[in-house]
């Protein structure tokens, strides 16, 4: 039986760290596309060289020529500019935003059953493009981002209560940045709410500290962003889709009436299988939940609207 195959658009290091834990994890062929010669040919013969080492069974291959992704079962949309000094939000969405009109009509053309995973940022907005690019249904194309807010989340409960990490189960909904929604009331340790255990305050300075976790990041490296939990973040997405879990994973879906907020692209609980996006099982929310989520929809559509898409 073959095994699934899946591009990767930038091979870059979030692009190449994903398709390195692709290939450990055994999940599938990997071809690592980018605009820059050279580049993801590179990348994909260091990772070849390393098989021999690491025994695991897919291939990885580099190219320049979206005709070698051809019959992918996902694409990964990771390619975009990072935010550099100097330029504003609006510079980088105008940046990326070109480059997601190029990449998703490419990738489509050769891979047309796809399931397409976007990474791009700015995420919600990026996602919402490559949607309305694309043609495709929305339950084919949709958003990283909520996984890797709740490991961040976690990471940071684990670190405030010393609980081992696989007791933890964290949870942050809404947009991909300092409008996300963090969920400490239905974040858990050993099935205990994050409430029941910590006073106020210090819930708040996790929360804050969730929010503020890739700029964190960011800060220490002084060049660059964050790459291994993003990719580790992807890699639970496409785990789901290719094994046709149903694992419900929080991702940035397209919701259509789902918590009173309608056509915009937002991190929720979502079913992921071979399909895509299977359901969207709604959380009971109390009236502070929800509007803070319908508060973080909001400045989503607004992004969308600024950029004129």
């Amino acid at each position: 039986m073959a095994r699934p195959k899946v591009t990767i658009v930038g091979a870059g290091q979030v692009g190449a760290t994903t398709a390195f834990l692709l290939l450990e994890k055994g999940l599938a062929d990997v071809v690592l596309v980018d605009v820059a010669e050279g580049l993801p040919q590179g990348k994909a013969l260091d990772l070849m060289h390393s098989r021999s080492v690491e025994h695991f069974a897919p291939t990885v291959s580099g190219t320049n020529d979206y005709a070698d992704t051809a019959d992918s079962d996902v694409v990964v949309v990771t390619a975009g500019l990072p935010r550099k000094p100097g330029m504003t939000r609006e510079d980088l969405l105008a940046a990326n935003a070109a480059i997601v009109r190029s990449v998703i009509p490419a990738a489509i053309e050769e891979s047309p059953e796809a399931i397409f995973v976007c990474v791009t940022n700015p995420l919600d907005v990026m996602t919402h493009l490559a949607w309305q690019v694309s043609g495709l249904p929305c339950q084919r194309i949709f958003g990283m981002g909520g996984v890797l807010d709740s490991a961040r989340f976690a990471f940071a409960i684990a670190e405030e209560t010393g609980a081992p990490t696989e007791t933890i189960d964290a949870l942050v909904v809404g947009a991909h940045g300092e409008a996300m929604v963090p969920l400490p009331r239905m974040s858990t340790v050993n099935g205990t709410p994050l409430t029941e255990i910590l006073p106020a305050e210090r819930v708040e300075a996790l929360v804050d500290r969730t929010v503020n976790a890739g700029a964190e990041v960011v800060a220490l490296l002084k060049t660059g962003s964050a790459f291994y939990a993003p990719a580790a973040s992807i890699v639970a997405m496409l785990e789901a889709i290719l094994g046709d879990t149903g694992a419900v994973l929080s991702s940035c879906v397209r919701l259509e009436g789902h918590y009173g907020i309608e056509d915009v692209y937002l991190s929720v609980p979502a079913a992921l299988g071979s399909l895509g996006v299977l359901e969207i099982p709604e959380l009971d929310l109390d009236a502070s939940e929800l509007a803070a989520l319908r508060a973080s929809a909001t400045s989503v559509a607004e992004a969308v609207a600024a950029a004129g898409l």
